[in-house]
């Protein structure tokens, strides 16, 4: 079963490792993977939980307008077919 978790809970675990609690001890209590804090501590590092938040919108943000960008990019080649094909 996968467990969704809150940046807070990310931020916290990431900030115990740093006080000295040993990353495999963190994983067990969490129920993840050493490779999952990694991923965590590479792209939260440093961050508080309201930075971490502002990223996941901008994330969110980002995916929505390039999903806008390709559907255009679909629209406008088929209209370029519909146009080649008139003529």
């Amino acid at each position: 079963m996968k467990k969704r978790y809150t940046e807070e809970q990310i931020i916290k675990a990431i900030k115990q490792h740093e006080a000295g609690t040993k990353v495999e001890d963190l994983c067990r209590e969490m129920g993840i993977s050493v490779g999952t804090f990694y991923n965590w501590r590479s792209k939260y590092a440093g961050l508080e939980v309201n930075e971490a938040k502002r990223l996941k919108e901008l994330e969110a943000e980002n995916n929505k307008l390039k999903k806008m960008l390709a559907d255009k990019m679909l629209e406008v080649e088929a209209m370029k077919d519909v146009l080649s094909k008139k003529w």
